[in-house]
């Protein structure tokens, strides 16, 4: 027996390891993903600025007009075309492409969390008289509507920017959730419960020590939509459970606030927790 304790032993070390190596691989990655966002989005600003200076030219250029308040039909729609393909070029290498079509442009969102790439989403829009949405496959509860109302008809790139951040806090919720499924369904007790958002998720788990196993309760609320951490994390015991069982919670609860879900679990779960 004691042979096999240690041996069980130094297979969840070896574990622990080829898992800490591969959390510094992604995390490597994840920074040179972030750097290299922060050098898109400023070559974005430069190409915006450089867009609205040649537009401003170009206007400039072609003379009086009879109503300058009240520019033409066709030179309304040029200028939405010249945006359009700017843009597309600024948000190719961010998560978000497109394509002109006949009557507007279809765009494409990218997500991904910790580098792994997980859905796209499509969103169809006409650019003749108003920008409007033709279709999407944006899931139902993502507020598009009240998104497009506050940034649509006044700034495209921030409505698409919004959207991004929603769509990619909620993959990255969706995704922690699953992860924990998979990789921990021996710890967790009955079923995780969590909305179509997963901007709220219920669970009750185990954590063993010293061949007892001690449950906890914990309830996570992610009060940022655009956020994959959760805002509140609250973990309970049972009422009459020793003292170092509550500082314990505590500590579970400050760890789920400040890192990814699966992640937390990981670095408890490795190797057993001393109870006094």
């Amino acid at each position: 027996g004691v042979f096999a304790h240690l041996e069980m032993l130094e297979a969840r070390a070896h574990e622990a390891a080829v898992k800490q190596e591969e959390t510094e691989r992604q995390e490597e990655k994840l920074a040179g993903l972030k750097a290299r966002v922060q050098e898109l989005r400023r070559q974005r600003d430069e190409l915006r600025a450089k867009v609205d200076l040649q537009q401003k030219g170009q206007l400039g250029q072609e003379g009086v007009v009879s109503d300058p308040a009240q520019p033409s039909a066709r030179a309304v729609l040029e200028r939405k075309i010249k945006s359009l393909k700017a843009m597309l070029q600024v948000f190719y290498l961010t998560g978000i492409s497109g394509k002109l079509t006949k009557r507007g442009v279809c765009f494409c969102i990218s997500t991904a969390y910790e580098g792994i790439y997980l859905d796209s989403y499509y969103l169809d829009l006409l650019t003749k008289s108003e920008v409007q949405i033709h279709r999407h496959s944006i899931p139902i509860f993502i507020p598009l509507e009240q998104i497009a109302k506050k940034y649509l008809q006044t700034d495209i790139r921030r409505f698409l920017s919004v959207l991004s951040d929603h769509l990619n806090a909620y993959v990255g919720r969706r995704y922690q959730a699953d992860q924990l499924q998979e990789r921990f369904s021996d710890q967790i007790e009955g079923i995780l419960q969590r909305n179509s958002l997963c901007n709220l998720l219920v669970f009750n788990y185990d954590v063993s020590s010293k061949s007892k196993t001690f449950p906890f309760n914990a309830r996570l609320l992610y009060g940022d939509l655009c956020c994959s951490l959760p805002t509140q994390a609250t973990v309970s015991c049972a009422p009459d459970a020793p003292a170092s069982l509550a500082e314990m919670a505590a500590a579970h609860s400050d760890l789920f606030r400040r890192v990814a879900l699966h992640k937390a679990f990981g670095s408890f779960s490795s190797a057993e927790e001393s109870v006094d």
